[in-house]
């Protein structure tokens, strides 16, 4: 496969998290382009932030690179150094294992959008930065804890 049907590509809302940080994710949908053309070893994603959304809690990987282009609007960074403005063409890398946490915030009126790419590691610990949570993948499966590694009390 070498061209990606946009129309066919199914959309993504949510996230994966536990709540409380669940609903924090509202107004953020993805296009998973990498997963629709058959890549297995870096994703590739379209993600579509409406006005006031973000794209995830801030953190950083362990294992995996990230980078990011805005494709519309405008997104702000968030990083331990503060706020960057991101306009379209706009470049971003996270190095594995940097521990300076980001995400990307939609602080305008209008739709905006950015690719972001990323590696795929077997095992992966992700940090999150402004809150006690940490995401941790081993063999496919995922399991949110604290950042110590102890169990999160998650109310049913």
């Amino acid at each position: 496969m070498a061209v990606i049907d946009m129309q066919n590509v199914p959309v993504k809302t949510g996230s994966i998290y536990p709540e409380p940080f669940a609903a924090q994710m509202a107004g953020r949908r993805s296009l998973r382009l990498g997963a629709a053309g058959g890549l297995t070893q870096f994703g590739a994603n379209l993600v579509i932030l409406e006005p006031g959304a973000r794209s995830s809690l801030r953190h950083w990987h362990r294992n995996e690179d990230e980078f990011v282009m805005v494709v519309q609007g405008e997104c702000t960074l968030m990083q331990d150094a503060g706020a960057t403005v991101l306009r379209p063409g706009d470049c971003a890398a996270f190095p594995a294992g940097d521990a300076d946490g980001h995400c990307l915030v939609n602080d305008t009126g209008a739709e905006a959008r950015f690719l972001v790419i990323g590696t795929k590691a077997r095992e992966e610990v992700v940090t999150y930065c402004d809150v006690d949570l940490r995401l941790e993948r081993v063999q496919g499966a995922v399991t949110f804890t604290r950042r110590d590694g102890s169990a999160l009390d998650i109310p049913d």
